[in-house]
């Protein structure tokens, strides 16, 4: 069975079943937080538990290495919707240990693009409009650093409001401790 028919077999079930009822909240973050997080498939429960957040708690926003790359890209689009129209007060940039970014190489990943068929010219006429593919799709070499670099995008983005505190944390995928990078509240 592929995974779509296997998710909507088990979802139809799910939903006869009324097990979305457990689930329901509104729209608006009990815990007035949003969370920007890795991707990770480690973090998918391990985070939540870590941090005491139940569903409605919290707004979480997953990109791969909770790295915002752009201040006026789709991440930050979301974390200012969070605040200013579901009454986040808070911003969390969460990464991990053993990050997957810290160790992926734009030439090894152009490469493996164009094994995948991916036409050489696409990655020219990128190139030439300005968009350094290799540069974007490279990682990090520091996880801390990483944080906090997208932790000075956010709090110095000049549409978020001074009352936001933005955190950055680092949580272990093994035990889920977390470390601080820096704190809002001193900033």
């Amino acid at each position: 069975m592929k995974a779509l028919d296997e998710i909507l077999s088990f979802n139809e079930e799910f939903v006869h079943n009324k097990e979305y009822e457990t689930f329901q909240t509104d729209k608006f973050p009990d815990k007035r937080m949003v969370i920007l997080s890795c991707m990770d498939t480690r973090l998918v429960e391990l985070l939540p538990k870590a941090m005491n957040i139940k569903n409605g708690d919290v707004k979480i926003i997953k990109t791969a290495g909770a790295i915002v790359s752009h201040p006026f890209g789709s991440v930050m689009r979301s974390i200012l919707v969070a605040i200013y129209e579901l009454n986040a007060d808070e911003v969390f940039v969460i990464g991990h240990h053993d990050c997957g970014m810290s160790s992926v190489d734009g030439d090894r990943v152009v490469a493996k693009m164009k094994d995948r068929h991916i036409d050489p010219g696409t990655l020219s006429t990128l190139e030439r409009s300005g968009i350094n593919i290799k540069d974007w799709l490279r990682g990090f070499d520091n996880v801390k650093d990483s944080v906090a670099n997208s932790v000075d995008i956010i709090r110095n983005h000049p549409l978020i409001p001074a009352d936001v505190a933005i955190h950055g944390l680092v949580i272990s995928p093994e035990t889920g401790k977390l470390e601080l990078v820096t704190s809002g509240y001193e900033a």
